[in-house]
């Protein structure tokens, strides 16, 4: 481990500062440092905080940061604002919103600007909550920009995503319930007292998710919240039973997103792996290629566009495991169980490569991992 990084495991703000810094401008050494670190990651509670702006998120997450260190949490707090067109940096400055941590040494505060990406986040959210984690904060708290009904990235990132309303939004619920209401694991109507809390909570019951009513200028139902976050289960999936009609549910294969298919191949094939199957997936703009290992396969996956959500993958996250697919005997099954359940299910059971049937579960409900689910073929 470089020195950098075992400044930062041993507590040093000073560096990690810098190194936040560097893996925001995609420095090598920042990056190498990230890299070094990321064998202690895994141990903090990812939360994101989202909404439309003027919902009272910065407020809120001030309030809930206070309420962690009374219980002795140590809280990272990573907020994305708009980018100032002279400096290229944050314009709205959350670290000046929230003074009160500001000699608080268990409270680390980082303002990140969009630099131009789009679903409320920057590019480099992801590693900046991996170099949170890894420096040994107990809780990584993500304050989305403002956001509008499509830009739902949080959801992909937090283990938890709490959607932050206002009253008087009751006409607006049913207009995009299909985009950032769907991607909540807890709601919270803050201004509570205000005209029309009561009506919003009822047009959001629909969505059977927790309600919660705060008011975060007076702290009023903030240990309420905490509570419900610190209840809220990571995996909420129902088990799935390990035989049903056709036989045992097993491993498929391992999604492995790669930058060039064909160099990737090189490399499996010296270890004696052939490929499969080859094929271009239009509907996903993904190249993909299938190769036997055993029992189960490696899938090896490029980009076949650059806004499909491969290539998004790759621009955020770089090479690596996607996803795990496991074979069900009984799809359509299984997939009601789940949403009984309450697990999130990113889509409707549809044809993939190789024209297997398949359904993906959200990794806030399997632990951390994206799951793919593909119907059994009978032999």
């Amino acid at each position: 481990m470089n020195e950098v990084a075992s400044r930062i495991r041993e507590g040093d703000a000073r560096s990690l500062a810098r190194t936040a810094t560097g893996v925001e401008n995609r420095d090598p050494q920042a990056l190498e440092t990230l890299r070094e670190l990321a064998p202690f990651a895994g141990g903090a509670r990812i939360i994101g905080i989202t909404g439309p702006p003027g919902a009272g998120k910065s407020t809120l997450v001030d309030v809930l940061a206070a309420a962690l260190r009374k219980q002795g949490k140590t809280v990272a707090i990573i907020a994305v604002d708009p980018t100032s067109r002279m400096t290229g940096g944050a314009i709205l400055g959350d670290r000046i919103r929230m003074q009160q941590h500001h000699a608080d040494s268990g409270i680390f505060i980082r303002s990140m600007a969009t630099r131009g990406s789009t679903g409320g986040l920057a590019r480099a959210t992801a590693d900046l909550v991996r170099l949170m984690d890894a420096a040994g904060k107990d809780y990584v708290v993500i304050e989305t920009l403002g956001v509008g009904q499509d830009e739902v990235e949080i959801a992909g990132l937090a283990q938890i995503t709490v959607v932050v309303l206002v009253p008087g939004m009751g006409d607006d619920v049913q207009a995009i319930k299909a985009g950032i209401l769907e991607i909540a694991d807890i709601f919270v109507i803050n201004k509570s007292d205000q005209p029309g809390a009561d009506r919003l909570e009822i047009e959001l019951q629909h969505l059977h998710k927790p309600i919660l009513r705060t008011i975060a200028t007076e702290g009023t139902g903030i240990e309420e919240l905490l509570q419900s976050i610190t209840n809220r289960s990571l995996t909420v999936a129902a088990p799935i039973p390990s035989r049903d009609r056709q036989g045992a549910v097993g491993l498929d294969h391992l999604g492995i997103v790669v930058p060039a298919l064909d160099a990737a191949l090189a490399f499996y094939q010296t270890l004696g792996l052939a490929v499969a199957h080859r094929e271009t997936v239009a509907t996903e703009k993904v190249h993909v290629a299938l190769l036997p290992a055993g029992d189960s396969r490696i899938e090896l996956l490029e980009p076949a566009a650059p806004d499909s959500p491969i290539a998004k993958f790759l621009e955020k996250r770089g090479p690596g495991l996607h996803h795990v697919a496991l074979k069900v005997p009984d799809l359509a099954a299984a997939v009601e169980r789940l949403r009984a359940s309450g697990a999130r299910l990113l889509n409707e059971p549809r044809q993939g490569a190789g024209g297997h049937l398949y359904v993906f579960v959200h990794p806030a409900s399997t632990g951390g991992v994206l799951l793919e689910l593909i119907q059994e073929t009978e032999t």
